[in-house]
């Protein structure tokens, strides 16, 4: 019983030498959040999220719980929730996969190659498939307000943010392209 722990324990430890921001939820090591920055060379370049992860008692031969605090736009992760569609952690997890294997890579080809014929938020995967260019500026939007690097992302993951941007000020040419608005 104790080599699970103890995996939990190195993983974790692993996770933070590797320059990640880990935060324990009540000092345990069975939750936490941890600071995730968006890929290089994707539309999330530049965001920073706020990630819970909770590790089940059989973790590592259990997958972690993976799903986003901070707003993100993509069509693999549930909007409201944040929960993550993604088969690495939910169906084919192997005990041979660790906490860095998640943030390093699972996450990262999450976000750069996003699948939305198996949505979880199906606004997003429709949008993608109809109207890139406008499914890029959304996504785009989504990272200004909700990601910036530097600030309490906690802070900003109620629906109550999305005011003005998300609806059209009027003030921006760019504001016919948001999604909402009728085709012409």
């Amino acid at each position: 019983m104790s080599s699970p722990s103890k995996r939990r324990e190195m993983d974790m430890m692993k996770l933070m030498m590797s320059d990640y921001k880990v935060e324990t939820i009540n000092d345990g090591m069975q939750e936490f959040f941890v600071e995730f920055n968006g890929p290089k060379e994707s539309l999330y370049e530049g965001g920073v999220w706020k990630i819970r992860v909770e590790l089940p008692d059989a973790y590592p031969y259990k997958s972690p719980s993976v799903g986003f605090i901070t707003k993100i736009y993509h069509p693999n992760v549930d909007e409201l929730s944040g929960s993550v569609c993604l088969d690495v952690i939910n169906q084919t997890w192997s005990p041979m996969f660790d906490l860095v294997n998640v943030f390093e890579t699972f996450l990262p080809q999450l976000l750069l190659y996003p699948n939305p014929s198996d949505p979880l938020n199906g606004e997003a995967a429709a949008l993608m498939m109809r109207d890139r260019p406008t499914y890029e500026l959304r996504v785009k939007e989504y990272c200004e307000k909700y990601a910036k690097a530097g600030e309490g992302s906690e802070d900003k993951s109620s629906d109550e943010d999305l005011s003005e941007e998300e609806y059209g000020s009027g003030d921006d040419e760019d504001d016919d392209a948001i999604a909402g608005q009728p085709d012409p």
